[in-house]
């Protein structure tokens, strides 16, 4: 999404000092993106309660998300504790504030005339925002709650320094799912043969991993994916359905040599393939042994020697 290119209504150097260091620290605001998304699969904890949505938390939980927030951005980018407020950056006092849609962050009374770092999420949309606000006196509403926390104003909604708005979210692979296919998943039986399912159904798509700890009820994903007795691949290839991990360069070149999406790190991606053929459609994938796959269709595809992935101990 295109940075916010509006003239500002009033110079702030020190306000433009932090937003210049959180430029320098994440181009992009991947790792800010990936922050969040971890967040809300912490909050989740779908490997012990197989949750994937917002609207299954309690409300102790979702008042508690903002403040995971903080710190797990903390954690990430090494911020220094402000004095009085939440982190010092670039020699400056900055307040993270999160709220679920833009207008509702809640500021407090240390926080007025104060740097704040203002943030949304929508995990059903896939979006996030970010930006950088002074919350001056005359840029916050009358009145405030209990706590005397205040809101900004429109003017001060329309003063926000945005380094993201509405920036892709990295996806809720559930979530985004059909209800009837998730159900299907949760009810396939073991946590090996739910991971399959997931597999099966999402072929094409970029899977997140704590989709996969979530259907698999375990932290150790790469147990249910890997080959051999306890894992998704070596059923699948009899399928002819290959399941590739963002963790390995030569799988990831698979992805790619098959057309498919390109899986980050913590994510998988699973694709219809078939031993080559004179027919086939040129998108061929090496495996490490240098046994080829050919990408294939839901009609097209066929097993695979699941030989085809090599030496997998401790893989995924």
């Amino acid at each position: 999404m295109p940075l916010d290119s509006r003239m500002d209504m009033q110079a702030d150097p020190a306000r433009d000092a932090v937003v210049l260091e959180l430029r320098r620290l994440d181009p992009g605001a991947q790792s800010t993106g990936q922050v969040l998304r971890d967040t809300f699969d912490q909050l989740y904890d779908g490997v012990r309660t197989q949750r994937y949505r917002w609207d299954q938390l309690f409300k102790t939980e979702k008042t508690h998300f903002g403040t995971l927030i903080e710190i797990n951005l903390q954690r990430q980018f090494k911020y220094a504790d402000g004095r009085k407020l939440d982190y010092s950056i670039s020699g400056h006092e900055v307040d993270a504030k999160y709220s679920q849609s833009v207008g509702g962050w809640m500021l407090p009374p240390e926080a007025v005339g104060e740097l704040c770092m203002v943030i949304t999420a929508s995990d059903a949309r896939s979006k996030f925002s970010l930006g950088v606000v002074r919350a001056s006196e005359n840029l916050l509403n009358g009145g405030s709650n209990r706590d005397a926390k205040r809101t900004l104003s429109a003017a001060g909604r329309s003063a926000i320094k945005w380094l993201q708005k509405d920036a892709d979210l990295p996806p809720n692979t559930l979530l985004q799912m059909p209800a009837e296919d998730v159900t299907a998943v949760l009810a396939a039986g073991a946590g090996t043969s739910r991971v399959s399912e997931l597999f099966r159904r999402t072929v094409g798509q970029v899977v997140g991993r704590a989709a996969v700890a979530t259907a698999a009820a375990q932290l150790d994903v790469t147990r249910r994916v890997r080959g051999g007795q306890s894992g998704s691949r070596d059923p699948l290839a009899s399928e002819g359905i290959v399941i590739l991990g963002g963790a390995y360069d030569w799988q990831r070149d698979a992805a790619r040599q098959l057309g498919l999406p390109v899986p980050r790190r913590t994510e998988y991606v699973a694709g219809y393939v078939s031993p080559p053929s004179a027919g086939g459609n040129g998108r061929v994938a090496h495996g490490p042994t240098g046994i080829l796959l050919s990408a294939a269709t839901a009609e097209t595809r066929k097993g695979f020697s699941p030989a085809w992935y090599g030496e997998r101990r401790g893989r995924a």
